[in-house]
């Protein structure tokens, strides 16, 4: 019996990583490429096709099912047009249709957040859950869920912007223009911001021994003792689990796992998180709910491409 497989895309900013998947999540090929997004639409589209061609040359293109692409928002996911995305060349670009045309195969695009949900949800720390929200604390904060077995986009299909819940009123002001949000408090950057501010100030901490403050620094510094470094750990991992916990409160969910950059420095994010999740949420649901590291890791992109085109196509 011929074996059946998608092919998942994950376009990103600086690398497109496309492979074959089984529908069990196994990569049978793979192919990676700079995205070279300066050299404009048209080329990177080019890299894509090229990165299909690679990966399709030891699968039966005949036991192939359906194509799914992961990519910076914002979209419109319906039409499968890259509306804008601020580290790729792409306007108003339906990306969905030259793959379609090419492959003669059902193609669906989303945005990386809801497709590292998927893949969490199928192949990862959330498989056998029906409710799973999936949050990732890097750069910035973001998310997706699946409720009932089925990605929730919402409305506009931007559902889960977690990282634009305020959580804390007058709180500093973030990239999208609010004050107070759980990204302008809990995320990578609010660490890396605070450890600099700190360092540059009259504070007594070992972060002046750096001649650049990052995230990871403030992380070392804390784990080694330093009491301002730990102070803004403590603080921002206590946003990031207040952000958590209003989740859980809202969407009651089997699992929560947390993926990104901030989930390095250990176990000290998931014991923060837990505590605020044990303080702040009702009893019934938090006793309910597991709170679990994503385990895709670099990964999650391309499976949860894949994810989505199985998901579609079942």
């Amino acid at each position: 019996m011929s074996k059946d497989y998608v092919i998942g895309i994950d376009l990103g900013g600086t690398k497109i990583y496309t492979a074959v998947v089984d529908l069990e999540g196994n990569i049978i090929s793979e192919e990676t490429v700079a995205t070279n997004a300066a050299e404009g639409e048209q080329a990177v589209l080019n890299r894509i096709l090229g990165t299909v061609e690679t990966v399709l040359k030891n699968v039966d293109i005949s036991n192939v099912k359906a194509i799914g692409i992961g990519s910076p928002g914002p979209l419109d996911v319906k039409n499968g047009i890259i509306v804008n995305s601020a580290n790729l060349p792409f306007k108003n670009f339906n990306i969905v249709q030259p793959l379609k045309e090419k492959y003669k195969l059902p193609t669906f695009l989303d945005n990386d957040a809801n497709v590292a949900t998927l893949g969490e949800f199928m192949f990862g720390a959330g498989k056998g859950t029906e409710n799973m929200v999936f949050v990732t604390a890097s750069t910035g904060i973001g998310g997706g869920a699946v409720l009932n077995g089925k990605l929730y986009r919402g409305n506009t299909a931007n559902a889960l912007e977690i990282g634009h819940m305020t959580v804390m009123v007058d709180g500093p002001r973030c990239g999208c223009g609010n004050a107070g949000c759980a990204e302008a408090l809990g995320s990578g950057t609010a660490i890396m911001k605070r450890g600099r501010d700190a360092a540059s100030s009259n504070a007594n901490t070992t972060l002046k021994n750096y001649s650049e403050v990052t995230s990871k620094e403030v992380f070392e510094e804390a784990a080694k003792g330093d009491r301002v470094s730990k102070e803004i750990v403590n603080t921002a991992l206590s946003y990031l689990g207040i952000a958590v916990a209003n989740i859980v409160n809202i969407f009651d969910p089997e699992k929560v796992v947390v993926g990104g950059g901030v989930t390095n420095a250990g176990q000290i994010v998931f014991d923060k998180i837990q505590e605020e999740v044990d303080n702040r949420c009702l009893k019934a649901i938090s006793e309910n709910c597991v709170i679990e590291k994503a385990v895709l890791g670099g990964k999650a992109g391309v499976l949860g491409a894949a994810a989505l085109a199985i998901m579609e196509i079942k």
